[in-house]
């Protein structure tokens, strides 16, 4: 009795089974194909013939890379130790890196000094980028332009101090009149500046740059991949802050104004950047008084800088115009300034909404100061069609060069996009 009775009792285990490991199609590799190029017939077809176009551009391209010389004189000693074969003259990359870099006058014992500049940009960009960072470090962020500034053209050191003070000095009058009006803030504070720059001026002696404690370096010998990265930072640097005061100054309340900012943005939307590059190399000056000598480094600055500021204000614009009308009343709920409310609410969520906008602006600036080339400034690409093709000796190298100038710009371009999509991810913009 009791052993039917047993029988007719549920087994219980009293010990766990051990995890078996999945199946092989469901991990790996193998899953990640599945889910990604073969699963559905259209995909599995679309990868077949993406995988085959792939194959057509690198067999020929391959071979070409791989037995590409890099140690040569010539593109004509490149040949002969070719012997007919497929392959790259990379000699012109390891023969003329410095000038594809620096370009052809800067002063070869002197490339220590933007190396250093271009290692301390990371140092300087790096709280405002990751904002996890002290915000202390953000003291050597605010003194990096006019350490750059010394360290590329060298010359007096009391010309970066003395930008320094008057930089300082305008803050300073903005800070103290920013709370009764905006306006007299932004434009006091301008005026201060200006005003301790040409005092300034007149102080500095006159044979200061001869007791330099670096060489002096003048702007026409700046050129290659350096000239580049100098004319990207500094303009979307400047472009940013100016382009969110023609936003906000087209939303303005003030006919005046607004009507400044809207006339400025759509004449300089409507005119090709080339053109105001021949304008800044030929026109500028005129507007600038005749005693002073302006250089032409500081007018392509000024002119590509108002080229991105008008496509940055419009981005901001619709960053602005995308929050609901609910922000604005409950700044002004709060007792909130203008001012106020612009830094504290407003600003930070239409900033958040607009970083592809803005990204895709300064991606696109980057890669159109290989414009100035048009103007006799021997940037990468300048310097690669002039003094390197014009010479003798590498006169018909074509791919290897631009190939070159082509991943320098990829890399750079291609980093500006990563960090756009991390902060996106980090600073969730899609409001949830």
């Amino acid at each position: 009795m009791s052993d039917t009775h047993a029988q007719t009792v549920a087994f219980v285990r009293e010990t766990e089974i051990p995890e078996a490991a999945p199946p092989y199609a469901a991990t790996g590799p193998v899953k990640w194909m599945r889910e990604n190029l073969f699963a559905t017939p259209a995909n599995a077809l679309l990868t077949v013939v993406a995988a085959y176009a792939i194959y057509l551009i690198l067999a020929p391209t391959l071979p070409w890379i791989l037995n590409g010389v890099w140690t040569a004189n010539s593109l004509a000693e490149c040949r002969e130790i070719l012997q007919g074969a497929t392959g790259a003259c990379f000699a012109v990359l390891t023969e003329r890196w410095p000038q594809l870099l620096f370009g052809f006058k800067y002063p070869s014992e002197l490339y220590w000094r933007p190396s250093l500049a271009f290692v301390l940009l990371f140092v300087a960009v790096a709280p405002v980028l990751f904002f996890d960072l002290p915000r202390k470090l953000l003291i050597f962020t605010g003194l990096f332009p006019f350490i750059a500034y010394y360290l590329i053209w060298g010359g007096t050191i009391f010309v970066p101090i003395l930008a320094l003070v008057g930089c300082l000095g305008g803050y300073a009058v903005y800070q103290r009149f920013v709370t009764g009006s905006f306006a007299a803030g932004f434009f006091g504070g301008i005026a201060a500046a200006l005003l301790i720059w040409y005092i300034g001026g007149l102080l500095i002696p006159d044979g200061a740059s001869e007791n330099a404690m670096l060489t002096p370096v003048p702007s026409r010998d700046l050129g290659g991949f350096m000239l580049n990265m100098m004319l990207g930072v500094t303009c979307v640097s400047l472009s940013i802050p100016i382009g969110i005061a023609l936003a906000l100054g087209r939303q303005s309340s003030m006919p005046l104004i607004k009507v400044v900012c809207v006339v400025f943005i759509e004449f300089i939307r409507g005119v090709p950047l080339i053109t105001l590059l021949f304008v800044a190399s030929v026109m500028l000056s005129y507007f600038f008084p005749p005693e002073s000598t302006v250089d032409l480094f500081l007018r392509v600055v000024i002119m590509i800088t108002m080229f991105s500021a008008a496509y940055i204000a419009e981005v901001i614009r619709g960053g602005l115009a995308a929050l609901p009308k609910g922000q604005y009343e409950a700044a002004d709920s709060l007792g909130l300034d203008y001012p106020q409310a612009m830094r504290l609410i407003i600003l930070p969520q239409a900033l958040k909404i607009s970083i592809p906008g803005i990204v895709n602006v300064a991606v696109g600036l980057f890669k159109d100061t290989v414009l100035v080339s048009v103007i006799s400034m021997f940037d990468l690409l300048g310097m690669i069609r002039g003094p390197i093709l014009a010479s003798t000796e590498w006169n018909g190298v074509y791919w290897e060069l631009l190939g070159f100038a082509s991943l320098l710009f990829f890399v750079v371009c291609y980093g500006i996009s990563q960090y756009s999509q991390w902060l996106e991810r980090r600073l969730a913009t899609d409001h949830r």
